[in-house]
Protein backbone atom coordinates (compact mmCIF):
# COMPACT_ATOMS: atom_id res chain seq x y z
CA UNK A 1 0.00 0.00 0.00
CA UNK A 2 0.93 3.19 -1.01
CA UNK A 3 2.14 6.23 1.37
CA UNK A 4 -0.91 8.02 1.07
CA UNK A 5 -2.93 5.83 1.59
CA UNK A 6 -1.62 5.01 4.83
CA UNK A 7 -1.92 8.51 5.50
CA UNK A 8 -5.81 9.09 4.29
CA UNK A 9 -6.77 6.09 6.41
CA UNK A 10 -4.90 7.58 9.41
CA UNK A 11 -6.12 11.11 8.56
CA UNK A 12 -9.89 9.90 8.39
CA UNK A 13 -9.03 7.99 11.99
CA UNK A 14 -8.29 11.55 13.08
CA UNK A 15 -10.93 13.26 11.69
CA UNK A 16 -13.51 10.44 12.73
CA UNK A 17 -12.12 10.37 16.29
CA UNK A 18 -12.81 14.01 16.99
CA UNK A 19 -16.04 14.33 15.24
CA UNK A 20 -17.30 16.22 18.04
CA UNK A 21 -14.73 19.16 18.50
CA UNK A 22 -14.93 22.69 17.30
CA UNK A 23 -12.07 22.72 14.34
CA UNK A 24 -12.52 26.37 14.10
CA UNK A 25 -10.02 27.21 16.78
CA UNK A 26 -6.91 25.30 15.90
CA UNK A 27 -4.23 27.52 15.85
CA UNK A 28 -1.98 25.07 14.92
CA UNK A 29 -1.66 21.00 14.00
CA UNK A 30 -3.14 18.64 16.61
CA UNK A 31 -0.24 16.08 18.13
CA UNK A 32 -1.20 12.58 19.29
CA UNK A 33 0.26 10.59 22.28
CA UNK A 34 2.91 8.21 21.09
CA UNK A 35 1.09 5.24 21.38
CA UNK A 36 -1.80 6.29 18.84
CA UNK A 37 1.71 6.47 16.14
CA UNK A 38 1.28 4.69 12.95
CA UNK A 39 3.79 2.76 10.99
CA UNK A 40 4.18 3.30 7.00
CA UNK A 41 5.77 0.60 6.02
CA UNK A 42 9.04 1.90 3.60
CA UNK A 43 9.12 5.39 5.62
CA UNK A 44 11.71 4.78 8.55
CA UNK A 45 14.83 7.31 9.75
CA UNK A 46 18.25 6.11 9.88
CA UNK A 47 20.98 7.54 11.57
CA UNK A 48 23.07 10.63 9.86
CA UNK A 49 26.43 11.01 10.03
CA UNK A 50 25.87 13.45 13.46
CA UNK A 51 24.73 10.77 15.07
CA UNK A 52 27.75 10.08 16.57
CA UNK A 53 29.64 12.64 17.25
CA UNK A 54 32.50 14.34 19.66
CA UNK A 55 31.30 17.74 21.08
CA UNK A 56 34.98 18.67 21.23
CA UNK A 57 34.52 18.78 16.94
CA UNK A 58 31.48 19.42 17.21
CA UNK A 59 29.72 22.19 14.63
CA UNK A 60 27.07 24.64 15.65
CA UNK A 61 24.06 22.73 14.51
CA UNK A 62 24.75 18.62 13.99
CA UNK A 63 22.34 16.80 11.48
CA UNK A 64 21.31 13.28 13.04
CA UNK A 65 18.37 12.02 11.54
CA UNK A 66 17.62 10.58 7.60
CA UNK A 67 14.09 10.36 6.97
CA UNK A 68 13.42 8.04 3.97
CA UNK A 69 10.62 6.66 2.00
CA UNK A 70 8.69 7.54 -1.12
CA UNK A 71 7.99 11.61 -1.38
CA UNK A 72 4.57 12.66 0.89
CA UNK A 73 1.61 13.36 -1.84
CA UNK A 74 0.29 16.16 -2.08
CA UNK A 75 -1.05 18.51 0.50
CA UNK A 76 1.11 16.88 3.47
CA UNK A 77 4.22 18.40 4.80
CA UNK A 78 6.65 16.84 7.60
CA UNK A 79 6.51 18.84 10.82
CA UNK A 80 7.86 18.73 14.58
CA UNK A 81 10.43 15.71 14.38
CA UNK A 82 11.26 14.49 17.75
CA UNK A 83 12.98 12.08 19.53
CA UNK A 84 12.49 10.16 22.42
CA UNK A 85 15.87 9.50 24.01
CA UNK A 86 16.28 6.94 26.21
CA UNK A 87 20.24 6.49 28.07
CA UNK A 88 21.53 3.10 27.84
CA UNK A 89 22.74 1.43 30.69
CA UNK A 90 21.32 3.69 32.76
CA UNK A 91 19.23 2.36 36.08
CA UNK A 92 15.77 3.83 36.10
CA UNK A 93 16.40 5.87 33.20
CA UNK A 94 13.68 7.98 31.48
CA UNK A 95 12.71 9.20 28.52
CA UNK A 96 13.53 12.77 27.16
CA UNK A 97 12.08 14.20 24.44
CA UNK A 98 14.48 16.11 21.81
CA UNK A 99 13.17 18.72 19.10
CA UNK A 100 15.05 18.48 15.72
CA UNK A 101 14.76 20.71 12.64
CA UNK A 102 12.70 19.89 9.61
CA UNK A 103 15.40 18.96 7.98
CA UNK A 104 16.81 16.97 10.86
CA UNK A 105 19.55 18.93 12.72
CA UNK A 106 19.69 20.04 16.23
CA UNK A 107 21.36 22.19 18.53
CA UNK A 108 25.02 20.69 19.63
CA UNK A 109 24.46 22.20 23.07
CA UNK A 110 20.93 20.46 23.41
CA UNK A 111 22.77 17.14 23.10
CA UNK A 112 25.48 18.19 25.00
CA UNK A 113 23.67 19.55 27.81
CA UNK A 114 21.34 16.20 28.07
CA UNK A 115 24.57 13.60 27.60
CA UNK A 116 26.48 15.53 30.53
CA UNK A 117 23.17 15.62 32.77
CA UNK A 118 22.71 12.09 32.26
CA UNK A 119 26.20 10.59 32.28
CA UNK A 120 28.82 13.45 33.83
CA UNK A 121 31.25 15.10 31.94
CA UNK A 122 33.94 12.36 31.61
CA UNK A 123 34.79 12.21 27.42
CA UNK A 124 33.99 8.94 26.68
CA UNK A 125 31.18 7.85 23.80
CA UNK A 126 27.57 7.91 26.03
CA UNK A 127 24.48 6.16 23.81
CA UNK A 128 21.25 7.00 23.94
CA UNK A 129 18.18 4.84 21.82
CA UNK A 130 16.05 6.90 20.30
CA UNK A 131 12.45 6.47 19.10
CA UNK A 132 11.97 8.76 15.80
CA UNK A 133 8.45 10.30 15.59
CA UNK A 134 7.22 12.93 12.91
CA UNK A 135 3.63 14.78 12.31
CA UNK A 136 2.63 14.46 8.53
CA UNK A 137 0.09 17.23 8.45
CA UNK A 138 -2.76 18.38 6.00
CA UNK A 139 -4.97 20.90 6.28
CA UNK A 140 -4.26 21.81 9.92
CA UNK A 141 -4.68 18.05 10.98
CA UNK A 142 -1.78 16.07 12.05
CA UNK A 143 -0.95 12.04 11.84
CA UNK A 144 2.12 11.17 14.48
CA UNK A 145 4.39 8.77 12.54
CA UNK A 146 6.75 6.25 14.35
CA UNK A 147 9.86 6.01 11.93
CA UNK A 148 11.35 3.73 13.70
CA UNK A 149 14.55 3.91 16.04
CA UNK A 150 18.16 5.14 15.89
CA UNK A 151 21.28 4.88 18.28
CA UNK A 152 22.65 8.74 19.28
CA UNK A 153 26.18 8.35 20.46
CA UNK A 154 28.19 11.66 21.93
CA UNK A 155 30.95 12.06 23.25
CA UNK A 156 31.25 15.39 25.66
CA UNK A 157 33.56 18.33 25.33
CA UNK A 158 36.29 18.04 28.09
CA UNK A 159 40.13 18.00 28.46
CA UNK A 160 41.81 15.51 29.52
CA UNK A 161 42.13 14.87 33.69
CA UNK A 162 44.23 12.52 35.12
CA UNK A 163 43.34 11.03 38.60
CA UNK A 164 45.96 12.42 40.33
CA UNK A 165 48.58 15.75 40.29
CA UNK A 166 52.03 16.46 41.51
CA UNK A 167 54.13 19.54 42.19
CA UNK A 168 57.44 19.59 41.68
CA UNK A 169 59.92 22.21 41.47
CA UNK A 170 63.34 23.79 43.13
CA UNK A 171 61.53 23.18 46.55
CA UNK A 172 61.64 19.12 45.56
CA UNK A 173 64.66 19.45 43.55
CA UNK A 174 62.89 18.36 40.49
CA UNK A 175 61.68 15.11 41.66
CA UNK A 176 59.14 13.34 42.73
CA UNK A 177 58.03 14.13 46.56
CA UNK A 178 54.33 12.27 47.11
CA UNK A 179 54.24 15.03 50.27
CA UNK A 180 53.45 17.33 47.29
CA UNK A 181 50.40 15.62 45.98
CA UNK A 182 47.34 17.47 45.24
CA UNK A 183 44.93 16.18 47.18
CA UNK A 184 41.21 15.54 45.68
CA UNK A 185 37.59 14.34 46.86
CA UNK A 186 36.66 11.11 45.93
CA UNK A 187 34.22 12.13 43.00
CA UNK A 188 34.63 11.55 39.12
CA UNK A 189 37.66 13.86 38.33
CA UNK A 190 35.33 15.40 35.39
CA UNK A 191 32.77 16.09 38.37
CA UNK A 192 35.06 18.00 40.85
CA UNK A 193 37.96 18.96 38.32
CA UNK A 194 39.78 20.79 41.32
CA UNK A 195 43.12 19.66 43.18
CA UNK A 196 44.30 21.67 45.71
CA UNK A 197 47.92 21.53 47.76
CA UNK A 198 49.54 23.52 50.77
CA UNK A 199 53.21 23.79 51.14
CA UNK A 200 55.86 25.51 52.40
CA UNK A 201 58.83 27.35 50.43
CA UNK A 202 62.06 28.33 52.83
CA UNK A 203 63.70 30.24 50.11
CA UNK A 204 62.89 32.96 47.31
CA UNK A 205 62.26 32.47 43.36
CA UNK A 206 61.06 29.17 43.69
CA UNK A 207 60.15 27.72 40.54
CA UNK A 208 57.49 24.85 39.60
CA UNK A 209 55.47 22.68 37.17
CA UNK A 210 52.45 19.83 37.10
CA UNK A 211 52.89 16.18 37.19
CA UNK A 212 50.56 14.32 35.87
CA UNK A 213 49.61 10.17 37.17
CA UNK A 214 50.59 9.14 34.15
CA UNK A 215 54.12 9.94 34.11
CA UNK A 216 54.56 8.90 37.47
CA UNK A 217 53.16 5.36 36.72
CA UNK A 218 55.59 5.44 33.72
CA UNK A 219 58.37 6.09 36.13
CA UNK A 220 59.85 9.37 34.80
CA UNK A 221 57.80 11.98 35.51
CA UNK A 222 59.25 13.60 32.50
CA UNK A 223 58.24 10.89 30.42
CA UNK A 224 55.75 12.72 28.27
CA UNK A 225 55.60 16.58 27.50
CA UNK A 226 54.09 18.87 25.10
CA UNK A 227 51.05 16.70 24.86
CA UNK A 228 47.61 17.10 26.25
CA UNK A 229 48.42 14.32 29.39
CA UNK A 230 51.85 15.63 29.73
CA UNK A 231 53.41 18.08 31.93
CA UNK A 232 51.69 20.54 32.95
CA UNK A 233 53.00 24.69 33.40
CA UNK A 234 52.70 28.02 32.27
CA UNK A 235 53.04 30.34 28.72
CA UNK A 236 55.57 32.33 30.22
CA UNK A 237 59.01 30.77 32.01
CA UNK A 238 59.41 32.22 35.20
CA UNK A 239 55.98 33.94 35.83
CA UNK A 240 55.32 34.44 38.95
CA UNK A 241 51.72 35.65 38.71
CA UNK A 242 49.29 34.09 41.14
CA UNK A 243 46.53 32.90 39.19
CA UNK A 244 46.77 32.67 35.47
CA UNK A 245 46.03 29.43 32.83
CA UNK A 246 47.52 26.21 32.66
CA UNK A 247 48.44 24.22 29.44
CA UNK A 248 50.96 21.59 28.71
CA UNK A 249 51.93 23.24 25.28
CA UNK A 250 52.84 26.86 24.84
CA UNK A 251 51.68 29.37 22.01
CA UNK A 252 54.86 28.17 20.42
CA UNK A 253 54.32 24.95 19.89
CA UNK A 254 56.74 24.31 22.72
CA UNK A 255 56.66 22.08 26.19
CA UNK A 256 55.03 24.32 29.14
CA UNK A 257 57.18 26.31 30.89
CA UNK A 258 57.96 26.71 34.95
CA UNK A 259 55.25 29.03 37.38
CA UNK A 260 57.49 31.04 39.79
CA UNK A 261 56.84 31.54 43.97
CA UNK A 262 58.43 34.70 44.09
CA UNK A 263 58.74 34.96 48.34
CA UNK A 264 58.89 32.11 50.78
CA UNK A 265 56.30 31.11 52.74
CA UNK A 266 53.14 28.70 52.89
CA UNK A 267 50.90 28.81 50.27
CA UNK A 268 48.11 26.89 49.01
CA UNK A 269 47.33 26.24 45.47
CA UNK A 270 44.16 25.13 43.44
CA UNK A 271 44.05 24.06 40.20
CA UNK A 272 40.68 23.41 37.95
CA UNK A 273 41.84 20.90 35.16
CA UNK A 274 38.51 21.46 33.61
CA UNK A 275 39.63 25.01 32.40
CA UNK A 276 43.08 24.63 32.83
CA UNK A 277 43.14 27.47 35.52
CA UNK A 278 45.26 28.05 38.85
CA UNK A 279 45.51 30.43 41.86
CA UNK A 280 48.16 30.65 44.38
CA UNK A 281 47.82 32.52 48.06
CA UNK A 282 49.66 32.62 50.70
CA UNK A 283 48.11 32.15 54.07
CA UNK A 284 49.25 32.86 57.60
CA UNK A 285 50.40 29.93 59.09
CA UNK A 286 47.55 29.61 62.15
CA UNK A 287 44.72 27.26 61.60
CA UNK A 288 42.00 28.07 64.36
CA UNK A 289 38.67 25.44 65.29
CA UNK A 290 35.31 26.76 65.25
CA UNK A 291 32.21 24.96 66.18
CA UNK A 292 30.50 23.92 69.31
CA UNK A 293 33.00 24.97 71.40
CA UNK A 294 33.47 28.52 70.94
CA UNK A 295 29.91 28.39 70.09
CA UNK A 296 29.83 28.33 65.92
CA UNK A 297 31.22 32.44 66.13
CA UNK A 298 32.90 34.24 63.18
CA UNK A 299 34.33 37.02 65.25
CA UNK A 300 35.98 34.37 68.26
CA UNK A 301 39.72 33.38 67.34
CA UNK A 302 39.95 31.30 70.89
CA UNK A 303 40.99 28.13 69.51
CA UNK A 304 44.30 28.15 68.11
CA UNK A 305 45.44 24.73 66.88
CA UNK A 306 48.87 23.22 67.94
CA UNK A 307 51.58 23.21 65.24
CA UNK A 308 52.98 19.87 64.54
CA UNK A 309 54.32 21.15 61.31
CA UNK A 310 53.39 23.82 59.23
CA UNK A 311 50.50 21.36 57.39
CA UNK A 312 49.95 19.23 60.83
CA UNK A 313 47.45 20.84 63.47
CA UNK A 314 45.88 19.21 66.28
CA UNK A 315 43.64 20.39 69.25
CA UNK A 316 43.39 18.71 72.31
CA UNK A 317 40.27 18.86 75.10
CA UNK A 318 37.21 17.18 76.58
CA UNK A 319 34.44 16.97 73.41
CA UNK A 320 31.38 18.39 74.61
CA UNK A 321 28.31 19.75 74.19
CA UNK A 322 27.81 18.80 70.04
CA UNK A 323 31.50 18.21 69.88
CA UNK A 324 31.54 19.52 66.50
CA UNK A 325 33.89 21.67 64.53
CA UNK A 326 35.18 23.22 61.27
CA UNK A 327 39.35 24.45 60.50
CA UNK A 328 39.93 28.72 59.60
CA UNK A 329 42.89 29.51 58.04
CA UNK A 330 43.46 33.17 60.16
CA UNK A 331 43.70 34.89 56.91
CA UNK A 332 40.38 32.71 55.91
CA UNK A 333 38.97 33.15 59.65
CA UNK A 334 35.18 34.66 59.10
CA UNK A 335 34.67 33.17 55.57
CA UNK A 336 32.36 29.97 55.78
CA UNK A 337 33.01 29.07 52.33
CA UNK A 338 36.71 28.49 53.16
CA UNK A 339 36.34 26.51 56.17
CA UNK A 340 37.81 22.98 56.03
CA UNK A 341 35.14 20.32 57.40
CA UNK A 342 34.26 16.90 56.47
CA UNK A 343 34.44 15.77 52.51
CA UNK A 344 31.88 13.41 53.73
CA UNK A 345 29.06 15.53 54.62
CA UNK A 346 27.67 17.03 57.77
CA UNK A 347 28.00 15.92 61.15
CA UNK A 348 29.91 12.42 60.15
CA UNK A 349 31.73 11.04 63.85
CA UNK A 350 34.63 9.30 62.07
CA UNK A 351 37.55 8.07 63.60
CA UNK A 352 39.52 9.36 60.14
CA UNK A 353 38.46 10.74 56.98
CA UNK A 354 39.06 13.90 54.52
CA UNK A 355 39.05 17.35 54.41
CA UNK A 356 37.29 19.92 52.30
CA UNK A 357 36.82 23.40 51.85
CA UNK A 358 33.62 23.97 52.85
CA UNK A 359 32.96 20.77 53.97
CA UNK A 360 30.32 19.41 56.73
CA UNK A 361 31.13 19.61 60.59
CA UNK A 362 32.98 16.53 61.78
CA UNK A 363 32.44 15.27 64.97
CA UNK A 364 33.79 13.89 67.73
CA UNK A 365 33.53 10.07 67.94
CA UNK A 366 32.79 10.04 71.36
CA UNK A 367 31.19 13.12 73.08
CA UNK A 368 32.01 13.89 76.48
CA UNK A 369 35.50 12.37 75.80
CA UNK A 370 39.22 13.47 75.59
CA UNK A 371 40.20 13.13 72.23
CA UNK A 372 43.35 14.62 70.51
CA UNK A 373 41.91 15.76 66.32
CA UNK A 374 44.85 15.84 64.24
CA UNK A 375 44.51 17.58 60.47
CA UNK A 376 47.34 17.29 57.98
CA UNK A 377 46.80 19.59 54.91
CA UNK A 378 49.15 18.63 52.87
CA UNK A 379 47.23 15.39 52.45
CA UNK A 380 43.60 16.63 53.24
CA UNK A 381 43.06 13.62 56.28
CA UNK A 382 42.09 14.50 59.98
CA UNK A 383 41.85 11.88 62.59
CA UNK A 384 40.97 10.97 66.36
CA UNK A 385 42.91 9.66 68.94
CA UNK A 386 41.18 9.09 72.07
CA UNK A 387 43.80 9.80 75.38
CA UNK A 388 44.99 7.12 78.06
CA UNK A 389 44.03 9.65 80.78
CA UNK A 390 40.50 10.33 80.42
CA UNK A 391 41.21 12.14 84.30
CA UNK A 392 43.97 14.79 83.78
CA UNK A 393 44.54 17.13 86.83
CA UNK A 394 42.06 20.53 86.42
CA UNK A 395 42.61 23.70 87.38
CA UNK A 396 40.52 26.64 88.33
CA UNK A 397 43.31 29.49 86.91
CA UNK A 398 45.94 28.99 85.13
CA UNK A 399 47.48 32.74 84.52
CA UNK A 400 51.55 34.55 83.25
CA UNK A 401 53.75 35.30 86.48
CA UNK A 402 56.65 37.68 86.02
CA UNK A 403 55.31 39.89 83.23
CA UNK A 404 57.06 43.05 83.61
CA UNK A 405 59.62 41.51 86.61
CA UNK A 406 56.62 41.19 88.79
CA UNK A 407 56.50 37.88 90.25
CA UNK A 408 54.98 38.50 93.67
CA UNK A 409 51.47 36.63 94.58
CA UNK A 410 48.92 38.73 93.07
CA UNK A 411 50.98 39.44 89.76
CA UNK A 412 49.17 36.98 88.08
CA UNK A 413 47.73 37.97 84.68
CA UNK A 414 45.15 34.94 84.46
CA UNK A 415 43.75 33.71 81.07
CA UNK A 416 40.16 32.66 80.49
CA UNK A 417 39.49 29.32 79.70
CA UNK A 418 37.92 28.83 76.50
CA UNK A 419 37.55 25.16 76.37
CA UNK A 420 38.60 22.43 78.79
CA UNK A 421 42.03 22.37 79.60
CA UNK A 422 42.59 25.15 76.35
CA UNK A 423 43.17 28.82 77.95
CA UNK A 424 43.51 32.08 75.87
CA UNK A 425 44.57 35.68 76.61
CA UNK A 426 43.64 38.26 73.93
CA UNK A 427 45.42 41.17 72.84
CA UNK A 428 48.30 41.31 76.21
CA UNK A 429 51.27 43.39 75.84
CA UNK A 430 54.28 42.14 76.96
CA UNK A 431 57.67 43.74 77.83
CA UNK A 432 61.18 42.46 76.80
CA UNK A 433 61.92 40.38 79.91
CA UNK A 434 60.89 36.52 81.05
CA UNK A 435 57.69 35.12 82.62
CA UNK A 436 56.50 31.80 83.26
CA UNK A 437 52.88 30.10 82.78
CA UNK A 438 51.70 28.95 86.17
CA UNK A 439 48.25 27.47 88.50
CA UNK A 440 46.02 28.55 90.76
CA UNK A 441 48.26 31.26 91.49
CA UNK A 442 50.61 29.12 93.08
CA UNK A 443 54.21 27.54 92.30
CA UNK A 444 53.12 23.94 92.39
CA UNK A 445 55.06 21.08 89.92
CA UNK A 446 52.04 19.89 88.04
CA UNK A 447 51.33 23.50 87.22
CA UNK A 448 54.76 25.55 86.57
CA UNK A 449 55.20 25.57 82.95
CA UNK A 450 58.24 27.30 81.33
CA UNK A 451 61.42 26.03 79.00
CA UNK A 452 63.29 23.01 79.04
CA UNK A 453 66.99 23.44 79.76
CA UNK A 454 68.71 24.73 76.61
CA UNK A 455 65.31 25.83 74.60
CA UNK A 456 65.36 28.90 72.94
CA UNK A 457 62.20 31.23 72.19
CA UNK A 458 59.73 30.68 69.24
CA UNK A 459 56.08 31.81 69.23
CA UNK A 460 54.79 28.39 69.10
CA UNK A 461 55.84 25.32 71.33
CA UNK A 462 55.98 22.98 74.06
CA UNK A 463 56.70 24.08 78.23
CA UNK A 464 57.72 21.51 80.25
CA UNK A 465 56.47 21.69 84.04
CA UNK A 466 58.22 21.17 86.98
CA UNK A 467 60.34 23.41 89.51
CA UNK A 468 63.23 23.29 87.24
CA UNK A 469 61.79 25.09 84.11
CA UNK A 470 63.33 27.84 83.21
CA UNK A 471 61.59 31.04 82.06
CA UNK A 472 59.64 31.84 79.06
CA UNK A 473 62.03 34.42 77.14
CA UNK A 474 59.74 36.46 74.97
CA UNK A 475 60.38 39.52 73.51
CA UNK A 476 58.22 43.00 73.54
CA UNK A 477 55.35 43.07 72.20
CA UNK A 478 51.44 42.55 72.20
CA UNK A 479 50.15 38.96 71.68
CA UNK A 480 47.28 36.78 71.69
CA UNK A 481 48.54 34.08 74.20
CA UNK A 482 47.06 30.31 73.89
CA UNK A 483 48.02 27.90 76.18
CA UNK A 484 46.76 23.64 76.40
CA UNK A 485 48.05 22.35 80.22
CA UNK A 486 47.67 18.82 79.03
CA UNK A 487 50.46 18.78 75.86
CA UNK A 488 51.79 21.76 76.86
CA UNK A 489 51.39 23.73 74.26
CA UNK A 490 51.29 27.61 73.77
CA UNK A 491 51.80 30.11 71.07
CA UNK A 492 52.56 33.82 71.37
CA UNK A 493 50.64 34.97 67.89
CA UNK A 494 51.95 38.72 68.04
CA UNK A 495 48.86 41.81 67.24
CA UNK A 496 50.55 44.05 64.39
Amino acid sequence: MKISKYLAFALAGVLMASCDEDFDDWASPQSYPEEEAVTIPGYTASAAEGAVIDMAQAPANVKIVNLTGEALPEGFSLQNIRLLATPEGVEGATETEIDLANDGTVDASVLEALTVETFGRRPVQRTFNCKVLVDAVKDGQAVLIDAGKINLVVTPKAPFIDSNYYLVGQMTDWSLDTKFKFTHSDADVYEDPVFTIMFTTTDDNQYWKIIPQGNVDAGNIWAVENNPKGVVGVEKDGDDAMSGTLLTTTSKGEKANAGKIAKAGTYQMTINMMDYTYSIKQIAPEYYLVGALQSWSDQNMSCLMTAETAMVQNFTTKWTGDANLKIWLGSDFGKWDNAFGSAAGDGVSAAEGKLKANGGAIVCPEKNAYYTFTADFSTMTYKWTKLANQNPTEFEYVGLIGVGGKWSDGDDIDLKQVAPHNWYLAKQEIPAGGLKIRADHKWRDDGNWGFAEGQNYENKGTLITSGGSGNISVPAGTYNIYFNDITGAYAFVEVK
